[in-house]
């Protein structure tokens, strides 16, 4: 795990080359395939935590004309709506067109942040309850992230309960020392208080806690493990953030519990992130 240094003033305030550039502050690298970083936040930014905002890099020249155009893709802002900075929490792809540039930055380079945040992962998207469900994979844990350092997720539920999948372990590392921060975290630990449950598996690397959280949910591991009778449309709300393939079997196991899928314009039962990519 590196973690480079955070940027110095000079470098914050060089003049931006990039359009709609922002700077990055500092980078960390958990693995070989996942790392977060921290750029600055436009003045003028405002979102609720769970969106998402469309950031990236110039692609490579175009071989006939020299142009370069901007490669975007969706990113959940993973830090709170009240931070002064933006971070974001990525995987590596070696060819990815994208994460094959963005992993090499280093605090005082630029990316491109479009300034327009949207998103379905966000408390007005569901309807009252009393128990708050994240079920993330991999770098889905990011929105959650940003909710889970939000008062307002304390405030409306009596209980929060996070579970996070990862293949393997030390995948697990980022979601696992936010949680840990929590509880003393001077902003929002009074909030946090004993709300927060927190559910890490593993599906590969021999964990205390191994199998998808599909198959935990549908045997009923999950409910036995935490003391809870099980779900309901009454009491629990969900948000889901992961691969297509658990999004679909999330949504198929939370209807199944008789809870409904909602949006910004129809609050419902549970909610589900569909530009969520890795």
């Amino acid at each position: 795990m590196t973690e480079q240094s955070p940027v110095t003033q000079t470098q914050a305030a060089k003049v931006p080359t990039l359009p709609d550039a922002q700077i990055v502050t500092s980078v960390r690298h958990y693995t070989d395939r996942l790392f977060a970083f921290r750029v600055s936040r436009p003045q003028s930014l405002r979102f609720r935590s769970g969106e998402f905002v469309m950031i990236g890099l110039m692609g490579d020249p175009d071989p006939v004309t020299g142009k370069q155009k901007p490669l975007l893709r969706a990113y959940s802002i993973a830090s709170p709506s009240w931070d002064e900075e933006l971070e974001f929490y990525s995987i590596k792809v070696q060819d990815g067109p994208l994460t094959s540039k963005l992993q090499h930055i280093q605090p005082g380079d630029e990316i491109i942040l479009r300034p327009k945040p949207v998103g379905t992962l966000v408390h007005d998207a569901l309807t009252p309850g009393k128990r708050l469900w994240f079920f993330a994979t991999g770098t889905g844990f990011a929105p959650f992230a940003s909710l889970l350092r939000d008062p307002e997720t304390y405030e409306r539920y009596d209980e929060v309960i996070v579970t996070h999948t990862t293949r393997d372990v030390d995948e697990l590392t980022y979601g696992r020392e936010l949680v840990e921060s929590l509880a003393e975290d001077p902003l929002i630990g009074e909030f946090v208080g004993d709300k927060l449950r927190y559910y890490p598996t593993t599906t590969r690397e021999q964990s205390p806690k191994m199998g998808r959280i599909t198959t935990l949910l549908k045997d009923g591991t999950v409910f036995a493990d935490l003391g809870i009778d099980g779900i309901s449309p009454e009491t629990d709300r969900a948000m889901v953030c992961g691969s297509m393939g658990l999004n679909t079997d999330l949504k198929e196991i939370l209807e199944g519990f008789g809870l409904r899928e909602g949006a910004n314009s129809d609050p419902a039962e549970y909610v589900v992130e569909k530009a969520f990519v890795g």
